[in-house]
């Protein structure tokens, strides 16, 4: 008996030191502000670099967990998303693919050394991680493959582009990605504005005109 009493004395005290550690723990809001309150003091701003660079919104927030966001969560952030895409004023969406070729090359952008932050001074970065035409050796999987995105989808003739649905989607999915999957991983590039109008309407052709070598 006495056995047991030592016993069920030890067990009781262990939990009281759990008990103790757990109350001491800090909580996740804690060891979030800790995190950002870490990144702000290592974060110099430089150029057209600012601060506001590590501000998140509430998709990014709720991305960045170590667990996907619920499902209102996540339904919240894409109607949120698909509520901030704007499409083409004039009703142009295609442009030049051979200038939707170079922006899909170049991955310049948005470095604190730019003149300006400026989208027209920015790259696409396509092939950072997409693959988009078969003369293309190097490119990345970080996304689907984009070879033929128009021929598969039955993309023939753009002269009535604006009442096609995959043209207003692929334009929709440049502007913010997030509408279509919360926590993509593409870049919001109308939405962010790392890309204007214009540019936006080139990479479009890269993607859509049955004559860019995307579709041959």
């Amino acid at each position: 008996m006495q056995h047991k009493h030592l016993i069920v004395g030890a067990v009781s005290a262990v939990a009281v030191l759990v008990a103790a550690g757990c109350a001491g723990m800090p909580s996740s809001d804690d060891l979030d502000r800790e995190a950002m309150a870490m990144l702000k003091s290592s974060f110099t701003e430089r150029g057209i670099a600012k601060m506001d660079r590590l501000e998140q919104d509430i998709g990014q927030k709720a991305c960045s967990s170590a667990t996907p966001p619920p499902e209102a969560m996540a339904k919240r952030i894409e109607a949120e998303a698909l509520a901030t895409i704007k499409y083409p004023s004039d009703g142009k969406y295609i442009g030049q693919w051979q200038d939707g070729e170079k922006l899909a090359q170049n991955g310049r952008g948005m470095s604190w050394s730019d003149a300006s932050a400026q989208p027209s001074a920015n790259g696409g970065s396509c092939y950072n991680c997409h693959q988009i035409s078969k003369q293309e050796l190097s490119y990345g999987t970080i996304g689907p493959s984009l070879y033929n995105y128009g021929k598969l989808r039955g993309v023939k003739d753009l002269n009535d582009a604006a009442s096609n649905p995959i043209v207003k989607y692929t334009w929709a999915k440049i502007w913010n990605s997030k509408a279509f999957a919360a926590c993509s991983n593409m870049p919001r590039f109308g939405h962010r504005q790392l890309l204007d109008e214009e540019q936006i309407r080139d990479v479009m052709a890269l993607l859509l005109d049955p004559k860019s070598p995307v579709n041959q």
